[in-house]
């Protein structure tokens, strides 16, 4: 099949379009462990080995490295979410489903052009974040919560990127990471007492924001079998969620932390190659995200520049993954991840609306390469159950007790690649 740039420019314009609203996800934190079909097969390592048009995502150097392609796919997400309070002096132990929804698409599509010998030009769509949690049953209603709870956070980037080889062995690459991101909360109202701006807390409708910011990175080949990368990607101040400017600290803000990571392949035969990969996520820096609970106990409303958040911590992903090549045309894939869980003990109170608590990825991939050089690729993964036990998370002037969060997941991903 014969693709010229553009068509998969209109594509990739008309997907934007189509599913930027459609999605949510959440992994390590609300980040995803893989940006593409590919990476997420390889426990989402992709710093120093990349394979497909959407490169860009995890290392803009791999722009120049991956050739000329166009990479469509999407990833159906199931997670399972659920919070317990127990020992609560307002009413008796409790247990909450987060799973009115219970299904979400991630779309991706990658394209990658050459220009002459040495640069390449690149675009890539992604999901790098979000969480839904959506209870039918108000873990709130105790302490005047109505109606259903939940957030959903949606987070769409868009990276244009530009690679330069600079010889052989060498090359960098830098992209302009652009952030389309959308919020709501429900169910929460109650907080209204405790905000600066009453009445800009909860069921408030949908509310969007933007942002940019840069990501940069580089990729060297040692000898014939090892290839190493590096990448840093900037935090994007984002435009404020005016809707819940009483909610996120910082009169609405809701920032995306910087992160960076460094990773290695190693080819050890002409078939198998083995990666491994770390990556920092700085949460505690976008304060929405990283403030503690304590605040409000302080005095401190929520909504104000110092306010309460959810008190995530910073977290550090380690990745480790094979991949062989069976025959010319099937390359099989897998790998296992270990993310510190964001989420405090002792603030797992105001997690119950987002309970990111997974840490532990088992992912298995593959890739046919079809007669006309192009390729089908598929993955699955399982995000381990994980629960996070509340110590002294629910305050006194709540009733005292602990908030117990418990999430696990699944993704299933393929994805149809047009080389040319």
């Amino acid at each position: 099949m014969n693709v010229h740039a553009p068509a998969p420019l209109r594509l990739t314009a008309g997907i934007v379009a189509l599913l930027a609203p459609a999605f949510a996800s959440a992994t390590n934190g609300y980040f995803t462990h893989g940006n593409s079909v590919k990476s997420n097969g390889i426990a989402g390592i992709g710093i120093a080995l990349p394979q497909d048009g959407l490169a860009a995502a995890a290392n803009p150097a791999g722009t120049a490295l991956v050739g000329n392609r166009l990479d469509v796919g999407a990833t159906w997400f199931v997670p399972r979410r659920s919070a317990d309070i127990v020992s609560n002096a307002i009413a008796p132990d409790m247990h909450y489903d987060g799973n009115g929804r219970r299904n979400f698409v991630l779309p991706e599509v990658g394209y990658t052009h050459a220009v002459g010998e040495r640069s390449a030009w690149g675009i890539a769509l992604y999901g790098n974040g979000g969480m839904n949690t959506d209870y039918g049953q108000n873990p709130y209603a105790r302490f005047g919560g109505t109606g259903r709870a939940g957030v959903n956070l949606e987070q769409l980037f868009l990276t244009p990127s530009f690679a330069l080889k600079l010889n052989p062995h060498h090359a960098i690459g830098i992209g302009v990471n652009l952030l389309y991101q959308r919020f709501e909360a429900k169910g929460i109202g109650f907080f209204d007492g405790f905000s600066q701006t009453p009445g800009k807390v909860s069921n408030r409708g949908t509310d969007t924001s933007t942002g940019a910011g840069v990501r940069v990175g580089w990729n060297g080949q040692f000898g014939d079998s090892v290839t190493v990368g590096a990448t840093w990607s900037s935090k994007i101040s984002a435009s404020a969620f005016d809707r819940y400017k009483g909610l996120f600290a910082d009169h609405g803000s809701f920032d995306v932390p910087e992160n960076y990571g460094i990773g290695i392949a190693v080819r050890a035969s002409g078939r198998a190659t083995l990666a491994a990969e770390v990556q920092r996520i700085n949460y505690s820096d976008v304060r929405a995200v990283g403030q503690p609970l304590a605040p409000l106990l302080q005095g401190e409303p929520l909504g104000a520049p110092n306010g309460p958040g959810f008190g995530w911590k910073d977290v550090t992903v380690y990745k480790l993954g094979v991949q062989y090549v069976l025959t010319p045309q099937l390359t099989v894939r897998g790998g296992f991840s270990h993310a510190g869980q964001p989420v405090p003990e002792a603030q797992t109170f105001f997690n119950i609306l987002a309970p990111a608590v997974v840490e532990n990825h088992v992912t298995l991939g593959a890739t046919w390469t079809t007669r006309d050089g192009n390729e089908f690729s598929a993955y699955l993964a399982r995000a381990l159950s994980r629960q996070v036990h509340g110590r002294g998370a629910i305050p006194a002037s709540f009733g005292g007790g602990e908030a117990d969060l418990k999430l696990a997941e699944n993704l299933l991903g393929v994805a149809y690649a047009w080389k040319f």
